[in-house]
């Protein structure tokens, strides 16, 4: 009986393999929307031609891109060889990154606590104690913004740094061999490699565990396994080919998109503070406990960001809630006996979880056609499939449309004008191509002037909205089934 008991399944694993699954449900239902034709576009490119790929969204050399990662090099590579669709490699992404996720987060609690349902409060905690106002972002761990995101590398990311929580944790009690330490440092250069803004946070999570957890009487013995870990991340970085981290140092290109994060951040997160007093607990138990420090040092990395204008600092909000997140995971999971304080705390953790859920989160996971309340649902873009069959993979296509522009290089065709920043392409020279879009539609434009621009960029196609007029040389091919959004091509 005692053999049958030992192997009895865990909470976590019963209950997250079905998370596991209806999560991966989930997000297989959301259409293309948002950033993911970003990253659909970085697997074409690389299934194109894997050593040498062109800008990730326009007709340009690509050298430099920070998208293409090693992460996304493995998915163009898997695409490559069974001739999937970038879309489709990226849809087929997200039940592996939602199990990188669950795994990592599994090591990690237990690393914090020997409680059996201390990593399925965590993970209860994780994707529902945000705020009553949505919180969608790359990054973001909320249910809801789960469903468009899991398929991003920062999903994966994350899981990594979960990973790198926990082994960092095991390795700051025992000196141990080497190789754990050269692992570490490899799992932490992937995670800035794969998406740097959540190396940020992971690194904050490795320094507060190593400040937390390390002892002095250690520091003298450990410094130089420790080092061989820094060595070994700094080794995967600066090798890496597609592109130089330090690159990145100081570009600001993206700043400005991200200051949005900073705005209506108290109804994005209260909710997570109910797991301040348990955060203050183990602050009081321990001045240097490693859950406390991670909290602290990302709100001043994130105030950083604030004050010097990075708002791309911002983006670590979501892995700043953790430590409240996990603390009140763990204080609830402690054993007997339950102070009334224990119990305050587990009844304003129920009712954050239900209010976030039923006010917020609900409609990740609960179908429209089975909705009998009206939650709010996914964003539900219209697809581009009608277009992009008509489109020769390569070929530049002009348009301004807002969707189109994040949508349409998934599948294969080239902007003349991308909608994001990229390193491999100056931005002086992203705002010309941006200014000849404009010129070209623009209502008093010549044909002089638009068979210019057409000459200029290989332009072949025009996206149009229903309200733009079509030129006298474009010959009208298809319209959009939900949008009314004319193809034309240019001859």
């Amino acid at each position: 009986m005692g053999g049958l008991r030992s192997l009895r399944p865990s909470p976590f694993l019963v209950f997250g393999t079905l998370f596991w699954v209806l999560m991966s449900a989930a997000a297989w239902r959301v259409p293309i929307c948002c950033d993911f034709g970003q990253h659909a576009a970085v697997v074409e490119r690389l299934k194109a031609d894997l050593l040498d790929p062109a800008h990730p969204m326009a007709a340009a050399p690509g050298d430099g891109s920070a998208y293409y990662s090693p992460y996304a090099v493995l998915q163009g590579l898997f695409a490559k060889v069974t001739g999937l669709a970038g879309w489709q490699v990226v849809k087929l992404s997200g039940p592996l990154n939602l199990l990188v996720l669950l795994t990592g987060l599994n090591r990690f609690v237990k690393a914090l606590t020997p409680s059996r349902w201390a990593p399925l409060l965590a993970l209860a905690c994780m994707v529902l104690l945000w705020g009553t106002k949505m919180a969608w972002w790359s990054g973001y761990l909320g249910l809801m913004s789960m469903t468009g995101h899991l398929p991003f590398p920062s999903t994966f990311a994350i899981g990594l740094a979960f990973w790198a929580w926990a082994l960092t944790a095991r390795l700051a009690r025992t000196s141990g061999s080497l190789l754990p330490y050269a692992g570490l440092g490899a799992l932490c250069g992937l995670i800035l490699l794969i998406h740097p803004i959540s190396s940020v946070a992971a690194v904050i999570g490795v320094v507060s565990f190593l400040l937390g957890r390390v002892r002095r009487s250690q520091v003298r013995r450990m410094a130089p396994r420790w080092g061989l870990a820094a060595l070994t991340a700094a080794a995967v970085v600066l090798l890496w080919p597609y592109y130089s981290v330090l690159s990145l140092v100081g570009d600001s290109s993206v700043d400005g998109i991200h200051r949005q994060l900073y705005e209506a951040m108290p109804e994005r997160f209260w909710l997570a503070i109910i797991g301040l007093p348990a955060l203050a607990l183990r602050w009081w138990r321990d001045r240097r406990d490693p859950l406390v420090l991670m909290f602290v040092l990302g709100c001043l990395t994130i105030a950083y960001g604030w004050v010097s204008g990075h708002y791309t600092y911002g983006r670590i909000m979501g892995l700043t809630l953790i430590p409240l997140q996990f603390a009140l995971a763990v204080e609830l999971t402690q054993a007997r006996p339950w102070t009334w304080g224990r119990r305050v705390l587990a009844a304003a953790c129920g009712a954050g979880l239900a209010l976030s859920f039923f006010s917020v989160q609900a409609g990740a996971v609960v179908p429209r056609a089975w909705d009998p309340v009206g939650f709010d649902q996914p964003p539900r873009w219209p697809s581009y499939d009608w277009a992009a069959e008509r489109i020769a993979p390569g070929e530049v296509v002009l348009t301004n449309s807002y969707r189109a522009t994040r949508s349409l290089p998934g599948y294969g065709p080239n902007l003349l004008a991308p909608a994001w920043p990229d390193a491999s392409m100056a931005e002086t020279e992203r705002a010309r191509r941006s200014k000849a879009v404009a010129r070209y539609l623009a209502p008093g434009s010549t044909p002089a002037e638009r068979a210019a621009v057409v000459r200029q960029f290989g332009v072949r196609w025009l996206l149009l909205s229903p309200d733009q007029r079509v030129p006298r040389e474009a010959r009208v091919v298809a319209w959009g089934p939900r949008t009314g959004e004319v193809l034309a091509r240019v001859d």
